[in-house]
């Protein structure tokens, strides 16, 4: 197999030839991507902590009950866990909507705000709904702001410049979204995480993200949360070496993948965005309507068809990723710092690819 002759080659790391091996090839050439939607090989069924979380907590979150989730392992990879999609029906739209419309907002921080004045940035949504509702398919169209957006930051925000979190730069971390990882880790055996910092990556057909550990959170033996929603992609996940080639596997709409002990400082990478293998505009689960009937406390909202339309347009050629972390031991505290910001330019190296002239502007942080 190419992918896998690819690794014996001298020269370049193991982990950069089949990062631009994925980048490069047309989407019929995925014979070495692990599909968990039809497990085999290395896959194996994994143990959750169904008694962890209450069907009606799961509920509230949007979520099927735990004991109806299938999770799989990775031989080689303890620690990582891959749930494919168990989301009850309707329920992702309410993330989708939340990380274009809600989630941008201030205080919270984009990298708009890296080139643009304040004024410019604070309503994303409102600026960018009639010209994506209006678009069509020719690509020359020029972008909406919400097209532009790269990534966004919650909670602690990252230091791009420094590659560390400060106690001085945080704001409110969304409640919705912290019970909903909170379910997810407990159910996963981490009872008791705090989603404490969240960064969401937006990316489009020709984006990539690049090769990178998440390390800089000061307590690694808290999991590292990962949520995709829309379009499909390749993610690629290494060693702690870069000489180490990864295993490539698909990510599709509503999967959820956690990377805990061994595997929560591994090499990692997006080196694809693909379309939904379904053939169709957007997944199906992405059609499926949200029940009127939601239980008592559920944080997932009722979507009007207005803000779907505009959601559902966007999805079309992108797909959202949403990584959430604990910062913080219980009881810890951050290090004394000095002369920071919490702001800074994102580093360009190994980052997003925004056209086929790998133009990079992107954090390397899933």
């Amino acid at each position: 197999m190419a992918a896998a002759a690819l690794t014996r080659e001298g020269g370049e790391d193991a982990f950069r030839r089949l990062f631009r091996f994925y980048r490069q090839r047309d989407a019929s050439d995925l014979r070495g991507v692990v599909d968990f939607s039809a497990p085999g090989g290395q896959v194996f069924r994994s143990q959750l902590s169904v008694s962890s979380v209450s069907d009606q907590d799961a509920y509230r979150a949007g979520l099927q009950p735990v004991s109806q989730w299938k999770a799989y392992g990775l031989s080689g990879y303890p620690g990582f866990i891959f749930i494919p999609n168990p989301f009850l029906p309707g329920c992702q739209r309410h993330w989708v909507k939340q990380c274009l419309k809600l989630y941008p907002e201030k205080p919270n921080v984009c990298n708009l705000d890296l080139h643009m004045p304040p004024e410019k940035t604070t309503d994303l949504w409102g600026q960018s709904k009639e010209q994506l509702r209006r678009k069509g398919s020719n690509k020359w169209e020029p972008r909406s702001l919400l097209e532009k957006l790269r990534w966004v930051t919650l909670g602690y925000h990252y230091n791009w410049d420094t590659k560390k979190y400060s106690a001085n730069h945080h704001t409110p971390f969304p409640s919705d979204l912290a019970f909903l990882s909170e379910q997810v880790a407990a159910a996963c055996g981490f009872r008791g995480f705090q989603a404490q910092a969240g960064i969401l990556n937006y990316y489009h057909f020709d984006s990539s993200l690049g090769i990178h550990v998440d390390e800089s959170e000061l307590d690694h033996s808290r999991p590292l949360l990962s949520f995709s929603f829309g379009q499909s992609s390749i993610f690629l996940l290494g060693g702690l070496k870069r000489e180490e080639a990864p295993t490539a596997m698909f990510m599709h709409s509503g999967d959820i993948m956690v990377m805990s002990g061994f595997s929560r400082l591994l090499y990692h990478a997006v080196p694809r965005v693909l379309p939904n293998p379904e053939g169709t505009a957007l997944p199906s689960c992405l059609d499926q309507p949200l029940s009127s009937d939601l239980p008592v406390g559920s944080v997932i909202e009722h979507s009007s068809d207005e803000d779907w339309q505009v959601c559902a347009k966007y999805l079309q050629s992108s797909r959202i990723n949403m990584t959430i972390r604990q910062v913080l031991a219980e009881g810890q505290k951050f290090p004394e710092e000095s002369g920071t910001n919490g702001k800074g330019r994102a580093p360009s190296e190994d980052g997003y690819h925004e056209n086929s002239k790998a133009k990079r502007h992107k954090p390397n942080t899933v």
